[in-house]
């Protein structure tokens, strides 16, 4: 963990310029800053370096600096104060819905505490929207979800098609349930995820064939119109692929 500077401002030195100037320059400095901060480069209580050490850090303006700042505040993870400069606030102040700070907070997560804790989220949530479809599908819907199921049998031999397909035939069953936030939380949640290694892991052939037999037990229960049956069979299988591709990253656990 980089050490702070004087009087508690931390040292320019630990934040990551970039090597080719972005064309986002605003966006690009808050990517480079959250990372810092959720890595724990720049600690909880942390002052940032001051306006004209980021302008040279990053190569931009002041208004660009003072943009990225609004937005780092909005995100919770920093507290700009008149006189006081701006201090990054503690973990639990951080709003972890937000893509980009989700994003960082998934890719330091070698212990995969919240990547557990976003398996929970996501396995309640699935669940209670697998129920709803099972009352309020179309026939539509549920020819479309066989489809798909179909389309998974076919691909369990090429496990980076059948991940893809995967995830319309859950969105695909969200859609049925008519619930729009449930699906938007997981569709944020689990996006930023599957953007990284420690969630996907290493699909093959075996890991794919035994989801799709728990993909096919939710089909049955969703087809027999039992709410309580697909939430179950639900909640087993997102848990059950969890497990099975569950492995802390070496290079980041502690």
């Amino acid at each position: 963990m980089a050490k702070s500077g004087r009087s508690g401002v931390q040292d320019p030195a630990a934040l990551k310029p970039w090597p080719k100037r972005p064309a986002r320059l605003a966006h690009a400095v808050v990517e480079s800053l959250t990372d810092s901060i959720v890595s724990g480069a720049v600690p909880p209580g942390a002052t940032l370096p001051v306006e004209p050490e980021l302008c040279e850090t990053f190569g931009v303006s002041r208004i660009t600096v003072r943009e990225a700042v609004k937005s780092l505040e909005a995100k919770g993870l920093v507290r700009a104060r008149q006189g006081s400069g701006t201090t990054v606030t503690q973990p639990e102040e951080w709003n972890l819905l937000d893509p980009v700070v989700l994003a960082a907070t998934v890719q330091h997560d070698g212990e995969l505490v919240v990547l557990d804790q976003l398996v929970g989220v996501r396995s309640a949530l699935e669940a209670q929207m697998a129920a709803q479809a099972a009352e309020l599908a179309t026939d539509d819907d549920l020819r479309e979800v066989e489809r798909l199921l179909d389309r998974l049998d076919e691909e369990i031999a090429a496990p980076a098609r059948f991940v893809e397909t995967d995830v319309f035939f859950h969105d695909r069953i969200m859609q049925a349930s008519r619930n729009r936030l449930g699906r938007s939380i997981i569709r944020t949640v689990h996006t930023q995820a599957r953007s990284t290694f420690l969630y996907n892991g290493t699909p093959d052939g075996h890991s794919c064939e035994q989801a799709n037999a728990e993909h096919r037990r939710i089909v049955e229960r969703l087809l027999a119109r039992d709410a309580q049956g697909a939430a179950q069979a639900m909640t087993a299988h997102i848990e059950a692929a969890w497990s099975r591709r569950r492995i802390p990253h070496p290079d980041i656990a502690s």
